[in-house]
């Protein structure tokens, strides 16, 4: 190393312990010195501009010692800056009020302590420098602020509220005389705009996931108040600091509720193609957060700005979903019903007062909601079984013997009064308006004279213009005590009365097959 090169470094290590000695709180005796350390770094600006206008060689100008002053400087400043800055507990668990505090800090004796010293820095030439440090430190460890995971949209926006106050402040400052520092705008706007990034992620992962334990498949769906509160509460607290912000963050949330109805719909989809009984009450959650949604959206589209585009997109997620739950729900409760009405008429207990139970409790839950389609979803549910018993009650083969008539018959008065107050039970008046052809069947069947049964025939041909003759048959194997003469009386009244149906309406037994069965009496094939 030349001579002059150690003296470089000796005046290298005397510069920074005068900086040093400032930072640290040194009183106006060191002004002249930290100006002696303005005046180097101006000597040296000037060198160098003399050996670039020289075209010396690019070398000997790198590796020329006072060429690293300034930035030696500025790691100096930096590293005191730095660690200046209090420590901010960086596990998971950090609250809101700890982030206060460190803000309040920062804001009372961190920046304070920057502003003052600056005076001295000022009138020693090196404001310049000593300014942008301060920019850089405070904005770094901001930056490392806001990319911490773990912190929630309320603390992101609390950073984002102090960068704002800090940016008034700043600019308020420049307005007065002989002011000499404040936050650099230019820095505070480009730490404004990733925090803002960082807030509307944040939103849209909060929402996001609050949505979807919400409507969680597998639990009842949250209250319509709650779910409101997910997709306004941080639109509300984020317009509290910056309309500007709380307009984006209003679409944030808005774009992402129809992400979540996009997956939610994929959801429903999946478990449709899943087997089992359980789903009878899934089924039922599904619909009963469907009519849920659709009444939260109807809400949001006075509370917030949904556009027609995202209006009509929300409405046909919830369509769909609402037409495919709907649709498996009565499969799987016909599937179900069907399958245990099997050998009803065989067993004393096949499990069908059990299924019946069940979709009560079902539906009284279900009703609690109050959602549009809770009844006409109870009156489809009560057309599936009436059709599925008749169809059960006309085609189990029967044995001749009076006692096994009679078991049949209470078997279905017992199992008509069941339905009857399940069914009061779940619609209230609404099931008065239930088509009702077991009570039918039955009236005729316990009606003791043929000339009563004639009468009670009547207005089942008229409810039901679809019953067949061979349907009657299969009705009349159950009264007990019948003679031919009577069963043909029947018939012919039956034949002389029944007319074509002219409507689809009520063609409950049109689907019904019965097979002619020889009679158990005389051996011929009965109709």
């Amino acid at each position: 190393m030349g001579k002059s090169e150690s003296l470089y470094v000796l005046l290298a290590e005397r510069m920074w312990t005068v900086v040093g000695e400032a930072l640290s709180g040194g009183d106006r005796m060191l002004l002249e010195p930290l100006q002696s350390v303005g005046e180097s770094l101006k000597w040296e600006k000037q060198k160098e501009a003399e050996r670039l206008g020289n075209s010396l060689e690019t070398d000997s100008v790198s590796t020329w010692s006072p060429n690293f002053w300034k930035k030696d400087l500025e790691e100096k400043l930096m590293q005191y800056m730095t660690a200046q800055i209090p420590l901010l507990d960086s596990s998971t668990d950090t609250n809101e009020t700890a982030l206060k505090q460190h803000l309040s800090h920062l804001e009372r004796t961190f920046v304070p302590s920057l502003e003052h010293r600056s005076d001295v820095f000022r009138e020693a030439g090196l404001l310049v420098t000593y300014a942008r440090c301060c920019h850089a430190s405070l904005c770094s460890h901001l930056a490392t602020l806001t990319d911490r995971n773990c912190f929630s949209f309320s603390q992101s926006l609390l950073i984002y509220e102090w960068i704002i106050k800090m940016y008034k402040r700043g600019s308020q400052a420049c307005e007065r005389p002989g002011h000499s520092l404040s936050l650099g705008a230019q820095c505070l706007v480009w730490i404004l705009w990733k925090t803002e990034e960082k807030l509307l992620a944040t939103a849209r992962k909060e929402v996001g996931k609050a949505l979807k334990e919400a409507f969680d498949i597998g639990k009842p769906p949250w209250a319509d108040a709650a779910v409101i509160e997910i997709l306004t509460e941080k639109t509300e607290a984020a317009r509290r600091v910056s309309e500007s912000l709380g307009e984006k963050v209003e679409a944030e949330c808005l774009e992402e509720c129809l992400r979540f109805l996009e997956s939610y719909e994929d959801e429903v989809r999946s478990f449709i193609q899943l087997d089992g009984c359980s789903q009878i009450y899934s089924s039922l959650r599904i619909l009963e957060s469907c009519c849920l949604l659709r009444a939260v959206w109807h809400k949001l589209t006075y509370i917030c700005s949904v556009s027609t585009e995202q209006n009509v997109k929300v409405n046909g997620f919830l369509h769909r979903m609402e037409d495919d739950i709907m649709e498996h729900f009565l499969q799987t409760i016909t599937t179900k019903v069907k399958g245990t009405l099997k050998d009803h008429f065989k067993k004393c207990d096949s499990g069908f007062d059990h299924v019946l139970e069940s979709l009560k409790q079902s539906f009284l839950t279900f009703g609690k909601k109050k959602t549009d389609i809770y009844e006409a979803l109870v009156k489809a549910v009560n057309a599936i079984i009436v059709t599925e018993y008749m169809q059960a009650l006309l085609t189990t083969p029967r044995k001749t013997s009076a006692m096994q008539r009679r078991r049949i018959a209470n078997k279905i008065e017992e199992d008509h009064r069941m339905m009857q107050t399940i069914f009061k039970e779940c619609l209230g008046p609404a099931a008065g308006s239930l088509k009702d052809p077991i009570k039918a069947i039955l009236e005729l069947v316990q009606t003791s004279d043929p000339e009563g049964m004639k009468i009670a025939l009547l207005p089942i041909l008229k409810e039901f213009p679809d019953l067949r003759k061979e349907h009657l048959s299969a009705v009349l194997d159950i009264k007990d005590s019948l003679s031919r003469d009577d069963r043909a009386a029947l018939l012919k009244a039956f034949h002389d009365n029944c007319r074509e149906s002219e409507t689809e309406a009520n063609l409950l037994f049109a689907d019904i097959e019965v097979k002619p069965r020889k009679c158990g009496l005389c051996g011929c094939l009965c109709c």
